[in-house]
């Protein structure tokens, strides 16, 4: 029997992706292993591979298609096969055919043995149908205790995905509330949702999986996380002097740049107040033994983070080599899961566009985000004496669920002085 190509997990939370590019046609052979298509995820273009050799039967997700993860994309053909042998439609009821013969554990074994077969047959032949929804979804379903039956989902072709989870099960958790007002509505599917037709001339430009999950995590550490804000102003002139002896000294092999200073700088203040360096779980708060800074970079499809491993233990050089080398392979969508997968603190600097300060929104399950502003001359006293200095605002945003006030402040003392006698850095 044919072997059916599905769109698999290629990054954490995934629920769907983007067929960017079929790199075999069909009729082509492959060998195992080999790279047959380019996938856009959330966050990077991912290669997907042949799990076994044979030709290339049929290409059920034509580029461009955003599929749900485990829906079927492409038939692989072993030696005398024919693509006949197995009907599988890419049209509209292809994700709810998926979703039918996902099985959960408590269904016996004989019913999961006839998933294959399902795949060839009608809708009609399924026994048990279900509401289309993401494995995420059902799995969260099943811990929140939430019936997927009874909710109209917000995903492609109404799909119940992870927000519909969470918002249902946070409605039951509202017994006063409830008992107060009629029960809440599903959540109603995104295209209803949508504004009036805008009267203005305009285009409309494509949602990204990146732009999509951008604006819902955004949404949600917004809306979810307690933000308070802590800001501090940093004299750079000595690093400023600094970095310039250092890249003379450095003679092209290397050029430093403020920011780099400023990831070494947070990085060592997080080894310095470890209560800093936390995440917010609803069940624990987790104390990170890493110091993995996440850096905000921008790229045409969104913002993404790849992260700095261990930066309090890395020099200048390497941690300057390494951002550039993340952030080009950020912007060509070439970076790796676990390379922008996990962090335990994010950076994002704006100074490079003149933006004196700013509040960033913390990146979940993250406790703290640095916003860096330009440096800038402006008149500082010392003493009974107003002199000109070179400074720089630094605006931290923080989780007080899991960073109190106080944490923040020592926090930031501990980076000012830090930015401030970057001799210290050297150390």
């Amino acid at each position: 029997m044919p072997h059916i190509i599905v769109m698999p997990a290629l990054s954490a939370g995934m629920e769907e992706a983007t067929i960017a590019r079929w790199l075999k046609s069909v009729g082509n052979m492959v060998a195992a292993g080999e790279v047959i298509a380019e996938i856009e995820t959330d966050k990077a273009t991912m290669e997907l591979e042949a799990e076994r050799a044979g030709t290339i039967g049929r290409i059920i997700a034509a580029e461009g298609t955003t599929v749900a993860l485990n829906a079927p994309i492409a038939l692989l053909l072993a030696k005398g096969e024919e693509a006949g042998d197995l009907s599988v439609d890419a049209g509209e009821g292809a994700e709810d055919r998926q979703a039918s013969v996902q099985q959960t554990p408590e269904q016996p074994d004989s019913a999961q043995k006839q998933v294959p077969a399902a795949a060839g047959v009608s809708a009609g032949a399924v026994a048990h149908r279900r509401s289309p929804a993401s494995p995420l979804a059902r799995r969260l379903a099943q811990e929140k205790g939430v019936e997927i039956e009874s909710l109209n989902g917000s995903g492609p072709r109404g799909r119940v995905v992870r927000v519909d989870i969470e918002a249902a099960a946070a409605a039951r958790q509202e017994p006063a509330r409830a008992s107060a007002v009629d029960p809440a509505p599903s959540p109603v599917p995104t295209r209803a949702r949508q504004a009036a037709p805008v009267d203005q001339p305009h285009d409309e430009i494509p949602l990204t999986n990146i732009r999509k999950v951008i604006a819902r995590r955004l949404t949600e550490a917004k809306s979810t996380i307690p933000h308070f804000y802590l800001e501090v102003d940093c004299e750079i002139d000595a690093l400023l002097d600094l970095r310039e002896t250092l890249n003379l000294q450095g003679e092209g092999q290397y050029k430093l740049s403020v920011n780099d200073f400023v990831i070494k700088a947070a990085a060592l203040a997080l080894r310095q107040v470890p209560e800093a360096n936390r995440a917010w779980t609803d069940d624990a708060i987790l104390q990170f033994h890493n110091v993995d800074v996440s850096v905000a970079v921008a790229t045409d499809g969104g913002l993404i983070t790849p992260i700095v491993e261990q930066a309090d233990r890395a020099g200048l050089a390497s941690i300057s080599a390494e951002v550039k080398a993340l952030a080009a392979r950020a912007r060509d969508g070439l970076l790796q899961p676990a390379e922008y997968q996990g962090g335990s603190f994010t950076i994002s600097n704006l100074g490079m566009f003149g933006v004196k300060a700013f509040s960033a929104i913390i990146n979940p399950p993250q406790s703290c985000i640095l916003a860096v502003g330009a440096a800038e001359r402006r008149p500082v006293v010392r003493g009974d004496v107003c002199v000109p200095a070179t400074v720089m605002s630094c605006t931290l945003s923080v989780d007080h669920r899991a960073v109190d006030g106080a944490v923040g402040a020592r926090y930031l003392a501990a980076f000012k002085a830090l930015i401030e006698q970057p001799l210290r850095l050297m150390l």
